[in-house]
């Protein structure tokens, strides 16, 4: 079976190679925003639309006479910027995305580059910018690179490298199949009873991100200790997101290894992010990362998923008699069914409708 799968390394580049990632970083964030302003200008002017290649073509005719200093970079870096903004436009215009958004310094550091990319046991080789030595061993790394995507993180570069590679088919995994029901006050309650505490890694560490973040906005614009204090905010930032990403990838990878079949619900991510209550913890559990990440893994291990509908009433279902509450208010955590007179826990409950659901389907 032929798959897709990524391979991420932390740089470490000398002050020569540093100064070359920036120039590629800007290189692109530079195309990004002049391809997002040229095509606002042409729809406001002309009520016509473009494509990256054609402004690729414009973008090489500039080179020549008013930018000269995008000779110093791979061609690659501003090419796949403007392949990234035709992208972003399909889809904002297909209805999945937002409109596209100019890039700022520091933001949005991150360029991708194609062609000759070579993997050493402790260097990678790019186009442009040669040898550069990684923190760990490149030992695991099989396949055919498709590219290399290089982002800055707080001071930190890392490289992520997408490769085409070829895996046994995968075997039936075997075990019970499982219903999962995320939610906040733990992250998920599993069909059997288990029940998997969230990382809460933002919750964690939100006493220190407040503290950073007043520290940092009393430093002088411009200075050097303004520098400084946003470099030690964004590692913090890196740092929470990372412990997350722990967290989701060894509970998704745990799952997908001894479930062959795991039910989840279909959240509304988006419209439950607009309660000002919940939104922070929302954000902080990751529920959107956790299924993206089920739905590649399944395809790896041999496991299925499965999804339930985004109505689908799992609280308010009886998983003995399928009596269906007309309402169940977000604090009520136990409730007996008016027929049978039944006990459920809120949580168990919804997680058992949900395998019941895909028993039925």
């Amino acid at each position: 079976m032929l798959v897709n799968k990524a391979f991420r390394y932390e740089l470490k580049p000398n002050n020569q190679q540093q100064t070359l990632l920036k120039k590629h970083a800007g290189c692109a964030r530079f195309a990004w925003n002049w391809g997002l302003a040229e095509r606002k200008k042409l729809w406001e002017e002309e009520k016509k639309s473009t494509n990256a290649i054609e402004q690729h073509r414009k973008l090489n005719t500039l080179k020549k006479t008013e930018l000269p200093w995008m000779y110093e970079v791979s061609k690659c870096a501003p090419q796949e910027a403007l392949r990234d903004l035709d992208k972003a436009f399909r889809n904002f215009f297909e209805g999945r995305a937002g409109f596209p958004k100019f890039k700022k310094k520091g933001i949005h550091d991150s360029f991708r580059l194609t062609g000759t990319i070579k993997v050493f046991p402790k260097h990678i080789q790019l186009p442009r910018l040669g040898k550069i030595r990684v923190k760990e061993e490149t030992a695991k790394l099989k396949g055919r690179i498709l590219s290399a995507t290089v982002s800055r993180e707080a001071d930190r570069w890392y490289v992520s490298l997408s490769v085409e590679v070829e895996i046994p088919d995968p075997l039936p995994v075997k075990g019970e199949p499982v219903g999962i029901d995320r939610g906040l006050l733990h992250f998920a309650v599993l069909s059997t009873g288990e029940k998997i505490e969230a990382s809460k890694s933002l919750e964690r560490n939100l006493k220190k991100l407040r503290r950073l973040s007043r520290q940092h906005s009393k430093k002088q614009k411009g200075s050097s200790n303004r520098k400084k204090s946003a470099l030690k905010l964004a590692g913090l930032h890196c740092r929470i997101k990372n412990q997350r990403k722990d967290f989701l990838h060894k509970l998704s990878t745990r799952l997908v290894k001894t479930k062959p079949v795991i039910v989840i619900e279909d959240l509304a991510v988006k419209n439950m992010m607009k309660n000002k209550h919940f939104s922070r913890h929302i954000v902080d559990a990751g529920w959107g990362e956790f299924r993206r990440m089920l739905e590649y893994k399944t395809k790896w291990y041999g496991s299925k998923l499965a999804t339930a509908p985004r109505f689908y009433p799992s609280s308010r279902r009886c998983n003995q008699c399928e009596y269906v509450l007309s309402e169940l208010k977000l604090s009520t955590r136990q409730w007996a069914c008016p027929e049978c007179g039944a006990i459920h826990d809120r949580d168990i409950n919804a997680a058992i409708n949900l395998l019941q659901y895909f028993n039925s389907a």
